[in-house]
């Protein structure tokens, strides 16, 4: 094994034990689709409202969106480390909670405290990754992120059926736990330590991450750090300066995207959806399968990202989700007029599910938040990160919530032909403007994007002198 292969499973490693936190947060997010249909079975003491389900779902994500703010600041005062470390606790006491609960009320609560951590993870997670990889396997640490929240997702839907809600809370309280025994000894981001000029302990963090010589990696990195912080990051700066507006921008869009495809709502609602496909399955294993099938897929996005690039695997992935979003809900268009007429296609909708999760899983379930640690500079990647996690928290809680409420009013088929419809406009946008960042590096990057927004303002004053 050479030393370049050592360095970046070292590399793999630290990446592991930080990303067990958003493995923390996926069984957050996927903790209600087991949890609903026993909410609503003769086992539960608790009995929630239609309504009351749909605020269960979404106010986690809801609350997610008070955080990103604070733990910006505080990751950018206290270490990336420290603020990892912090958002386990919420995530410990929301799980507490959910075991002592005796009333709708009391799961709110719960559900707040678990969106609190959601949003700290969320924000830093991300950035920590992104400083402690090397340009090679940059892309694939940062998927790990979202591929660690599919293993906690699936976890609810093998054990969740199985045991009571109760249960399944005491089970869920293992991984913040365990993410704070063994992150506590992975070092900080040498980013950050440069960023303070700690230039001691930057060489000591990444002595622990690398094998060999790291001289040279030490000074890029100080050179990086140094021209990223001769103006101080601030707020604004996200918007007044041209090349941190169009990242954002692009950014945007593209969390835009992976929201408005309906992954939110196909995942928190995955067993009631199965419960009106006319399925012959079990509703439970569906979702077991399907769980399968997105980490599945995950492993398969964090092998592909540095080889294929982000554009293509982005571009990929909202054709094939708008293309099954429109499949699932035709059929459930004919499903409603008429079930006979319909019959003989029961296998059609978890089929068109399955594919839409893999194609969902491939592209725009991972590689946002690989696209968010890369575009920005240092100076104001803690505002982006918070940024996009405030606007993909809002947007997904609204997913959430009016799924439901759509649904009702009229029927399932309408959301996912509006889902259908957002995902191939969002394939339009990411056509037009979505730079290729694959093993570029931050210099590199910011460099690209300076030449777009020049390329932008050539473009412009020509339309106005025309």
């Amino acid at each position: 094994m050479t030393a370049k292969t050592r360095s970046h499973w070292k590399e793999y490693g630290t990446a592991f034990c930080a990303t067990l936190i958003t493995a923390t947060a996926g069984t957050c997010y996927g903790w209600p689709s087991p949890t609903l249909p026993y909410l609503k079975s003769d086992k539960s003491d608790i009995k929630p409202s239609p309504d009351e389900e749909s605020w269960i779902v979404s106010i986690m994500i809801l609350c997610s969106a008070l955080t990103p703010i604070p733990s910006a600041y505080f990751a950018d005062r206290f270490g990336r480390k420290t603020a990892l470390l912090l958002g386990a606790i919420p995530f410990i006491i929301g799980w507490v909670l959910v075991i002592v609960a005796n009333s709708v009320a009391v799961l709110y609560v719960a559900r707040m405290f678990s969106g609190l951590g959601y949003g700290i993870v969320y924000t830093v997670a991300p950035m920590y990754t992104g400083e402690i990889s090397t340009n090679e396997v940059r892309g694939a640490l940062s998927t790990l992120i979202t591929l660690m929240n599919k293993v906690g997702i699936l976890a609810q839907y093998c054990i969740g059926p199985f045991v009571t809600m109760r249960t399944l809370a005491a089970i869920n309280l293992i991984l913040p736990i365990s993410f704070i025994i063994t992150f506590i000894f992975v070092p900080e981001s040498p980013y950050y330590y440069l960023k303070f000029e700690r230039s001691e302990r930057a060489e000591r963090s990444l002595r622990h991450l690398r094998t060999g010589d790291i001289r040279l990696e030490l000074k890029n990195i100080e050179v990086s750090v140094q021209e990223d912080m001769k103006n101080k990051g601030t707020w604004c700066d996200l918007i007044f300066e041209a090349t941190n507006r169009k990242a954002l921008w692009i950014s945007l869009g593209v969390f835009t995207i992976q929201q408005l495809c309906g992954s939110a709502a196909v995942v928190a609602y995955a067993q009631d959806i199965f419960a009106v496909t006319g399925s012959k399955i079990e509703h439970y294993k569906e979702s077991i399968i399907l769980g399968c099938v997105q980490v599945a897929t995950c492993c398969l996005s964090v092998v592909l990202v540095d080889r294929l690039g982000r554009k293509p695997l982005l571009i990929l992935s909202a054709l094939g989700v708008g293309l099954m979003n429109g499949t699932i809900g035709t059929y459930f268009y004919f499903y409603q007029q008429n079930k006979e007429n319909v019959a003989h296609l029961h296998w059609l909708p978890i089929t068109a599910i399955l594919i839409y999760i893999v194609c969902y899983a491939v592209g725009l379930s991972t590689v946002p938040y690989v696209i968010i640690g890369e575009l920005f500079p240092t100076n104001v990647k803690l505002y982006a990160s918070c940024v996009a996690h405030i606007y993909t928290g809002i947007s997904m809680f609204t997913v959430q919530k009016l799924f439901q409420v759509v649904k009702d009013a009229w029927g399932i088929y309408t959301v996912f032909w509006g889902f259908s419809i957002f995902s191939l406009l969002g394939l339009l946008f990411m056509l037009a403007v979505l730079p290729e960042t694959k093993g570029k590096s931050f210099a590199c990057i910011q460099a690209q994007l300076r030449r777009d927004v020049a390329r932008d303002n050539a473009s412009k004053l020509m339309t106005v002198e025309y």
